[in-house]
């Protein structure tokens, strides 16, 4: 199974690429132990967009069929980090090719362009800057795998 993180824009530098970059690294090392084949930073400029709409639509095409889309939005539902790791976890065994974890641009998503099928999560009821919610779940990516690999990184 492969892990998409696609995100709507593009971060060249700063803090938070360098985030993104360390914690992506961190969990790229982890994913043979736990029947990952690669995480991936899919970075998707909505710049030549010129509707909320349009953007939302390009964010969501091209997903291959069999994928599990999560839609981060500030509405979507809350999950520990073990319910994450133990979903990457159901995905992987149940055959899922691939997650998508989709997070949108500075604007967020348009609500009528998500897919039927996408799950909703949040990474809490705030809203957060779709620059920082990119590293912030970059660092749950590793969290959860990090879980799954019986690494001491995450604490009870």
């Amino acid at each position: 199974m492969k892990i998409f993180i696609r995100c709507g824009g593009v971060i060249r530098s700063g803090s938070e690429r360098e985030l993104i970059d360390e914690y992506l690294k961190r969990a790229s090392g982890l994913v043979q132990n736990c029947g990952i084949h690669s995480i991936v930073e899919q970075q998707v400029d909505l710049r030549k967009f010129d509707s909320r709409a349009a953007g939302t639509r390009k964010l969501f095409e091209d997903i291959s069929a069999g994928s599990q889309i999560i839609a981060m939005d500030e509405r979507g539902k809350d999950l520990t980090s073990r319910k994450i790791s133990q979903f990457i976890q159901s995905q992987s065994l149940d055959g899922c090719p691939a997650l998508y974890f989709v997070i949108g641009g500075a604007d967020g998503f348009d609500p009528e362009f998500i897919p039927n099928n996408a799950r909703k999560w949040s990474l809490g009821s705030q809203t957060w800057p779709h620059k920082l919610l990119r590293a912030m779940l970059c660092e749950q990516m590793y969290r959860a795998l990090s879980i799954l690999s019986g690494s001491p990184y995450h604490r009870d």
